[in-house]
């Protein structure tokens, strides 16, 4: 009889298992982006696209450092339907964020979160550099955090692209 529950329990387990990494990826979440041209963009107006949505600040070494290949990655893939939307923390002041897109020519759209909503949308964002990759229906690929694998990241990107 004890072998027999034992069993059921691991059946069980193994069902659960199928099913929690069968589950369908999260959905980015509806929200509003606040651009520094003052447009408002909503999440769903990115449907169709791949989107990643990187929380950052000028303050962050590493975002600053990662900036040149956010770029390029822009640059790259813009045309093939890749858009990046950079959200600045909460606590950046507006007028660094502006001087910081402008002295280096960022070309992608820049985002005030102003009173936070954005970065609690996604999880109550608070390190940074945090990024999301979205696919084209709105699903949440892939989220990262600090310093990331270029090639894995380029992989993922392609690979949305593609679908």
């Amino acid at each position: 009889m004890k072998k027999l529950f034992s069993i059921a329990i691991l059946a069980a387990l193994g069902g659960l298992g199928v099913w929690l990494f069968a589950s369908p990826a999260a959905q980015a979440p509806e929200v509003t982006f606040s651009t520094l041209s003052g447009k408002q963009l909503k999440m769903s107006e990115l449907r169709g696209k791949v989107v990643l949505v990187k929380f950052w600040a000028t303050s962050c070494v590493t975002c600053v450092a990662q900036m040149p290949d956010n770029i390029e990655h822009f640059n790259t893939y813009h045309a093939q339907g890749f858009e990046i939307v950079a959200v600045a923390m909460q606590y950046d002041p507006a007028n660094y964020v502006i001087n910081f897109v402008d002295t280096r020519k960022i070309p992608f759209t820049v985002a005030l979160d102003t009173m936070g909503q954005v970065a609690k949308a996604f999880g109550d964002v608070k390190l940074t550099p945090t990024a999301f990759l979205i696919d084209k229906n709105g699903q949440i690929l892939k989220r990262y955090l600090g310093e990331y694998n270029k090639t894995e990241f380029r992989g993922a990107l392609e690979k949305a692209l593609a679908s």
